[in-house]
């Protein structure tokens, strides 16, 4: 692996950059794996062996990089595989933020849902959280991820940063781990060192100001801005803080740390603001910048619901076709555009109506189904979700079967039922068939299945 050597020379002097030992650990060839589970999926102790990464609740380092794509239990959103330095998010809103109180949560370029998935895990039921990709086809892979965690509370958009300027003072927190020059994924992605050059940092610096400046609007008064990277360059990182402090009435906020966590606390040249630098030969993780700001001023000016919304109550015909399906007394109302009908949770409403009324969204709260006749033709999320019945009848499925199902080929099971079947493997939900006389259908999504017919 042979780093750039304008990369090299552009670190000397930044706190915790020690030449040697940074181009040692590129060569060595080590490589990190970790997860995070997902705190509302039952789960067994790995069978792998893995230690607690320090500064998240429910992130572990794994001793080996086991087939993510081959575990059943990976696709039913059991963990996420997450870089061990980015969960250090976490760290970030407890110690700047309340989480026991109901928030808006925007999380601004958040594909493909690494750091949406652990801040739905952190926010109480009725805080919001909107997670938006500007990139189509990675916004597809966020609605998927973000499908596979469960959770009501959360909205994907697929919005430019410049649309959320119309929701003024609108969320209390804005998370935006910027696009970057990506010098800090080197370990794990060789590519991108022929990628990298001086021009693109530039470049990159250049859209990081436009995106944080086309969305800063949307923050409120005393809300808390955190910034991200995964580069190494002073330009993106501490430069970037700097601008943010001369441009923005900002406070930079500081963060406790553990020394034995290896973080380096380094402060921006100009405004001294803090900054979070994970490199590693320190920490046993890839490279990572993270800031904390909170904003000290706003306009007063508050965005409002529209008088007509989008969105049609269920009748009570159609709600009680519905309700048999759901956990009693979900805290849900019911919603239908057109054909689809969705389940969100009734304290955020406004928040609803609110956001559709300015944004694209891909995916809002629960994809309940479709309505047939008299009977529920349920989606797949309802089948991922935390608002299911637990009286819906279920089969469960031993690794290979269950593998069978992923990949939407033909499973056989025994059983009397006939209808819509719930599958399940070692107690997480991965899906519906449909059981007939004859035959049973999988209504596995075919964009989501294993294309591979084996791990060799």
């Amino acid at each position: 692996m042979n780093l750039p050597p304008a990369l090299l020379n552009s670190l000397e002097g930044i706190k915790g950059y020690n030449r040697a030992s940074f181009e040692a650990v590129h060569h060595s060839g080590e490589q990190v794996t970790s997860i995070r589970f997902n705190p509302q999926r039952p789960h067994s102790p790995l069978t792998i062996h893995y230690s607690p990464i320090p500064w998240t609740s429910h992130g572990y380092y794994l001793s080996e990089r086991p087939s993510f794509t081959f575990d059943p239990a990976f696709h039913g959103g059991l963990y996420y595989v997450q870089e061990a330095s980015s969960m250090f998010l976490e760290q970030a809103l407890k110690q700047t933020t309340d989480l026991s109180k109901d928030m808006r949560v925007l999380d601004l370029c958040a594909a493909p849902g690494g750091k949406s998935t652990l801040i739905q895990s952190l926010i109480t039921p009725n805080s919001l959280l909107v997670s938006n990709d500007v990139i189509k086809s990675r916004a597809a892979i966020l609605e998927e991820n973000l499908t596979k965690w469960g959770a009501a509370n959360v909205i994907v958009t697929n919005n430019d940063p410049a649309h959320f300027a119309k929701l003024e003072n609108f969320f209390d927190v804005l998370v935006i781990d910027a696009p970057c020059s990506g010098s800090g994924l080197f370990r794990r992605d060789e590519e991108a060192i022929a990628e990298w050059s001086e021009q693109n940092v530039q470049l990159c610096c250049q859209r990081q100001q436009r995106i944080l400046a086309d969305s800063f609007g949307a923050l409120k008064e005393g809300g808390v801005l955190i910034y991200s990277t995964c580069s190494y360059s002073r330009e993106e990182d501490e430069a970037i803080v700097d601008w943010l402090l001369q441009e923005f009435d900002l406070e930079s906020l500081p963060l406790q740390t553990q020394p034995d966590w290896g973080i380096i606390e380094t402060t921006s040249e100009k405004g001294k603001g803090y900054g979070y630098r994970f490199f590693p030969d320190k920490v046993k993780g890839e490279g990572l910048f993270l800031a904390c700001l909170r904003k000290q001023t706003g306009t007063g000016t508050t965005v409002r619901a529209p008088k007509k919304s989008k969105w049609q109550k269920l009748s009570k015909t159609e709600a009680a076709i519905i309700q048999p399906w759901l956990k009693k007394e979900a805290p849900v109302q019911l919603w239908k555009q057109g054909d689809m009908i969705i389940a969100f949770p009734t304290a955020l409403e406004e928040e609803l109506f609110i956001l559709s009324d300015h944004l694209y969204l891909r995916k809002a709260g629960i994809i309940i189904g479709k309505i047939a006749g008299n009977t529920l033709v349920p989606d797949h999320a309802l089948a991922l979700s935390n608002l299911l019945s637990e009286n819906i009848v279920a089969v469960s499925l031993k690794k290979e079967a269950a593998l069978q199902y992923l990949r939407r080929e033909e499973v056989k099971i025994t059983t009397a039922h006939t209808g819509w079947t719930l599958v399940y493997y070692e107690g997480i939900a991965l899906g519906w068939i449909k059981v007939l006389h004859n035959r049973i259908n999988n209504y596995y999504p075919s964009a989501w299945r294993i294309l591979k017919s084996s791990n060799n």
